[in-house]
């Protein structure tokens, strides 16, 4: 990154944070070195409490209050679209009930500065956290696993939310899901080529418990969805062609018992029905790769909006700066 005055903003997207949130916002350091000026945007996500009074008591420059819970996910989004309209550099996420150390922002930031990376993930040494189960550490495991076979990326930890990025990257990703951006931002960069890079960071110890989700089962299957919608989204040829094709070879097998009772003549008459499934099957398989070569037509226009989205998103930041 160039030599030059660089702002890094540090947002939080929070609901209900009123009593964890300034034990969070104390521990975010405002000097850093490469950095000119730090400043902090907190999303106050509907919250029903105090948190947008707390933040503006602690001294934070930035608020955003929406008045309904949207979702973590849009939380993020909105306060990505308001730190780069701020003159953001660089944008730092962390969560607002201090499961991070914040005076590990600064590791975050130093690839950026760097210019060995577009993202910095901060990794957790998941196996060394007392406080997650053996369930929690399976599943943060297995998770991550899956996102860096989709993505293509040597992810450790794919759901931190703790993470840092720069300017170009910011503008290039978007956000689709309503649960969370933790899992699509990492897809999302694997395919667009980002340079990604991690960091091992500590934690704190939990001054709450995790409301994301209900339990473990919610989390797999709400994580399974948004993995599946995103790597579907960029690879629509792949997926569909898989589901066809296997589709298409169960029927083809029961067509080909078919035709062996019918070759040897051991009551062909009898296995009618198996001969309708197949056909059923067939026609079916065929048409899902059909849905395919349409949905990865679809896919390469959606790539081009996405880059007339960015010079748009540049545009209007450019106009900003002139007003």
């Amino acid at each position: 990154m160039e030599k030059k005055d660089l702002k890094l903003i540090v947002q939080i997207p929070c609901l209900n944070e009123e009593n964890t949130l300034p034990i969070t916002l104390r521990d975010i350091p405002r000097q850093i070195e490469g950095i000119s000026k730090v400043e902090i945007l907190v999303i106050d996500d509907g919250s029903t409490d105090r948190t947008g009074e707390v933040a503006k008591a602690c001294g934070v420059e930035h608020i955003i209050r929406f008045a309904k819970t949207r979702g973590l996910a849009r939380a993020f989004d909105a306060g990505i679209d308001a730190a780069l309209k701020l003159g953001a550099d660089i944008v730092v996420n962390t969560d607002a009930d201090n499961q991070y150390r914040g005076e590990d922002i600064a590791k975050l930031v130093k690839p950026i500065l760097e210019r060995r990376a577009d993202i910095v993930v901060g990794c957790r040494d998941i196996d060394n956290i007392k406080h997650f189960s053996l369930l929690k550490k399976k599943l943060q495991k297995l998770g991550s696993w899956v996102v860096r076979q989709i993505s293509g990326t040597s992810m450790p930890d794919a759901t931190t939310g703790f993470r840092a990025y720069d300017k170009r990257a910011l503008l290039e990703i978007n956000i689709v899901s309503n649960f969370s951006y933790t899992l699509e931002t990492i897809i999302e960069a694997g395919n667009k080529n980002l340079a990604i890079a991690t960091v091992f960071v500590r934690v704190n110890e939990p001054l709450r418990k995790s409301r994301l989700f209900k339990n473990s089962f919610q989390y797999i299957i709400k994580s399974a969805g948004t993995i599946l919608r995103i790597y579907t989204m960029y690879e629509a040829l792949k997926v569909f062609l898989a589901i066809g094709l296997a589709i298409f070879s169960g029927g083809f097998i029961i067509f080909l018992r078919y035709i062996y009772f019918y070759i040897f003549n051991l009551n062909p008459a009898g296995h009618v029905q198996s001969l309708i499934f197949a056909t059923v099957l067939l026609l079916l398989g065929f048409q899902i790769m059909v849905f395919g070569f349409v949905a990865d037509l679809i896919s390469s226009n959606r790539k081009l909006l996405e880059d007339a989205l960015v010079k748009v998103k540049k545009i209007e930041l450019s106009n900003m700066k002139r007003d």
